[in-house]
């Protein structure tokens, strides 16, 4: 099984480190599309996506990624609700507060209010579906954005977190897409959050994504003993260490993938890409699931 994680940066071109326009012979959502079919994956989680934008030709991006994959079933699920906008950064929508998902039956509706989240997307049967919103950090921290010189001090914004239960070839399993806070903390607050929110699903547990946590913080984290779910025998394990942040010149790992209840010997190859898109480069795992 491949399984795969990807910050997309809704889509956005990247080249040495910096934005570049799409040709205006180039459909919007074509970058997207073609790095996202590039990494063949069985099981994908994907973050940063964006859903009705203007910045990415008000597309359905969890509806493109998943038909570029193959993926018959997906969930997108959305905690951000309003308009990203070049000069004053999101501006919200006040009507939503809360957090809504969509799924390959729900296509945008007149007067949808556009939204950015994150999707898990399976070629494997998917038996429970769950979603669940993670509070934003009260604070905000100037960050390096994309495009934009020295440092922008940039607000949390509330998460999303999707489980599927899916049927894999030598049982089922858990997987779970999710985007944790840039706010040091508060990530590892959500991250507990998670590792509890799934306890009752069945194992293997396998968690995807852009967690914000360098190098070996994040196992250290889920191996931590928690009151609703105790660390099993044989703990979390990573199962890929490689750096996937910049994409133009890696050094650090923000993006990874974590299981409990998988065996060293069913871990397979790692890579990680280079794409067109992202200023993150997508984790490719092959597991024996």
């Amino acid at each position: 099984m491949r399984l795969a994680t990807f910050n997309v940066l809704h889509g956005r071109r990247i080249q040495d480190g910096r934005p570049v326009a799409v040709p205006a012979t180039v459909a919007a959502e074509a970058p997207l599309a073609e790095a996202v079919a590039s990494l063949n994956a069985d099981v994908l989680a994907l973050q940063e996506l964006d859903r009705l934008q203007e910045r990415s030709g008000r597309v359905d991006q969890a509806a493109v990624a998943a038909a570029a994959a193959g993926m018959r079933d997906w969930r997108y699920a959305a905690a951000v609700h309003g308009r990203s906008t070049p000069d004053r950064g999101w501006v919200l929508d006040p009507s939503e507060r809360g957090l809504r998902v969509h799924g390959p039956r729900d296509a945008p509706s007149q007067g949808e209010v556009p939204s950015h989240g994150v999707a898990l997307m399976s070629r494997l049967p998917v038996r429970v579906w769950r979603a669940r919103r993670l509070a934003p950090a009260p604070l905000g921290l100037p960050l390096r954005v994309a495009g934009r010189p020295g440092l922008t001090r940039v607000r949390d914004q509330p998460r999303a977190a999707l489980a599927a239960v899916l049927e894999g070839r030598h049982g089922t399993l858990t997987v779970v897409a999710l985007h944790l806070s840039f706010v040091p903390g508060w990530n590892i607050r959500q991250l507990l959050v998670v590792r509890d929110w799934i306890a009752d699903l069945p194992h293997p547990h396998v968690l995807l994504g852009d967690f914000n946590l360098i190098g070996a913080i994040p196992r250290a984290v889920l191996n931590a003993t928690g009151l609703m779910s105790p660390v099993r025998p044989g703990g979390w394990r990573d199962l890929a260490r490689r750096p996937t942040y910049p994409a133009h010149r890696p050094v650090v790992q923000f993006d990874h993938a974590l299981a409990q209840g998988v065996g060293v010997g069913a871990v397979g190859t790692a890579r990680t890409p280079r794409t067109a898109i992202s200023d993150h480069r997508p984790l490719v795992v092959e597991v024996s699931l």
